[in-house]
């Protein structure tokens, strides 16, 4: 199952790596890399819901690392994970695009609430486990959805690709994030098996009056588009 939360943590020493993975692995698949050019290029390639990053590493500094990627404009929510506690390093790390910073050592229960809350912040994490969007509610810890209270059947990566789209919506998401997001960069199946779960989705979707939530934009990406209004509304009535 892929779970539905995605982080990226760049840190060099095993220990705390594997100390932290351990840790959030019941909450979110998370990816190691212990190289800060490799970071970056994990960074770029594939969609993550947050980066944790060390700022000394191998390779180039977690600074170098999170100015590079905000000047090729990745918004990815960012946590500085370090031992380095002078203010002047902390409002360095700030200004080079940082959202946060958490100083070594810490509690383990510190940097879980941090984290939730740079996603619940970003929309991708809410404490019911849950995201509605418009008149679709979708729970992650059932992998159930619904469409004014009566449940869609949605199986395997229809439901995860319908997650991914509702954790960016109004963002536009192109065929190759979504495949990356999905299947992974690794995977054998090529990229058109994106277009033939849309499709499915899609179908699903329309059965039950949502026929205009994913939309296409043609040789540039899909968006599930909720205006404002609506999408508050749906949380208050949820």
């Amino acid at each position: 199952m892929v779970k539905a939360i995605k982080i990226l943590l760049i840190e060099d020493d095993v220990n705390l790596s594997d100390n932290i993975v351990g840790f959030l692995q019941d909450f979110a698949d998370v990816t190691v890399v212990a190289d800060g050019l490799d970071g970056e290029f994990e960074a770029q390639e594939a969609p993550y819901d947050l980066i944790v990053s060390d700022l000394m590493l191998p390779g180039e500094s977690g600074l170098e690392l999170i100015k590079n990627i905000r000047d090729n404009h990745i918004e990815t929510p960012v946590l500085i994970l370090t031992a380095k506690t002078s203010l002047d390093d902390k409002i360095e790390g700030f200004n080079v695009g940082a959202d946060d910073y958490l100083t070594k050592p810490f509690h383990r229960e510190e940097l879980l609430v941090r984290v939730k809350a740079l996603l619940r912040r970003s929309g991708v994490y809410s404490e019911d486990n849950t995201i509605a969007v418009g008149d679709v509610l979708i729970n992650l810890e059932n992998r159930g959805v619904q469409v004014h209270g009566k449940p869609v059947k949605l199986v395997g990566k229809e439901f995860d690709i319908l997650t991914y789209l509702s954790q960016n919506k109004n963002i536009i998401v192109t065929r190759d994030q979504i495949f990356d997001r999905i299947w992974g960069i690794d995977s054998d199946t090529t990229i058109n098996v994106v277009n033939i779960y849309l499709n499915n989705l899609r179908r699903k979707l329309e059965a039950v009056g949502q026929s205009g939530l994913i939309k296409t934009l043609r040789n540039i990406g899909f968006i599930l588009e909720v205006p404002d209004a609506q999408d508050n509304q749906s949380k208050e009535t949820n």
